[in-house]
C-alpha cells in the first residue's frame, strides 16, 4: 500500500505526512517505511552542515503509522486520532538524510475511544527509537 492508501487512512499531508509505504498490516500490528529525503524541511535547521532527523519527527512518523493501524476503528466515527501521551522514549541511533526507517507499531490495548500502542523505529535492522504512546479519537 502506498501514498493514496495512506492519505485515505489519515488526515496528514505534506510536509507533515511522514509515512511513505505500508509494508504489512494486521488487526493489531503495522509495519510502514519512511525514507527521509535530502530536502526535508527540518534538515535546514537541524543541524546545518550535519543534518539529522529530529527525534520528535521519528516519533511522529511512528505515531502516524499507529494512526493508519487504527483507521478501521476510527472509520466508524467522524473523529481523528490525537496523541495523548508518550512513555519510556529511548533514542538509540541517529537517522540521517537518505536513511529509510521501518516503523513497527503494535496495538496493546483498546478501551472505548482510547488506544494504547508500542512503537519501534528500525534503521538497518537496529532499533533507532522505541516508545509507548496513547491516543484518543477527537471530533
Amino acid at each position: 500500500m502506498d501514498i493514496p492508501d495512506i492519505r485515505e487512512a489519515i488526515p496528514h499531508r505534506p510536509p507533515m505526512l511522514l509515512v511513505d509505504e505500508i509494508v504489512e498490516r494486521t488487526e493489531s500490528q503495522i509495519t510502514c517505511r519512511k525514507t527521509f529525503q535530502q530536502d526535508e524541511f527540518f534538515f535546514r535547521g537541524h543541524y546545518p552542515g550535519e543534518p539529522i532527523v529530529p527525534g520528535v519527527i521519528l516519533c511522529e512518523s511512528a505515531m502516524q503509522a499507529g494512526a493508519i493501524l487504527l483507521s478501521p476503528f476510527i472509520a466508524e466515527t467522524t473523529g481523528i486520532p490525537v496523541a495523548t501521551r508518550m512513555n519510556d522514549v529511548k533514542f538509540r541511533q541517529i537517522v540521517r538524510p537518505g536513511d529509510t526507517v521501518e516503523l513497527i507499531v503494535e496495538l496493546t490495548e483498546h478501551l472505548a475511544n482510547a488506544f494504547f500502542l508500542r512503537a519501534r523505529v528500525h534503521l538497518d535492522d537496529k532499533v533507532a527509537v522505541r516508545f509507548e504512546f496513547a491516543c484518543t479519537v477527537t471530533s
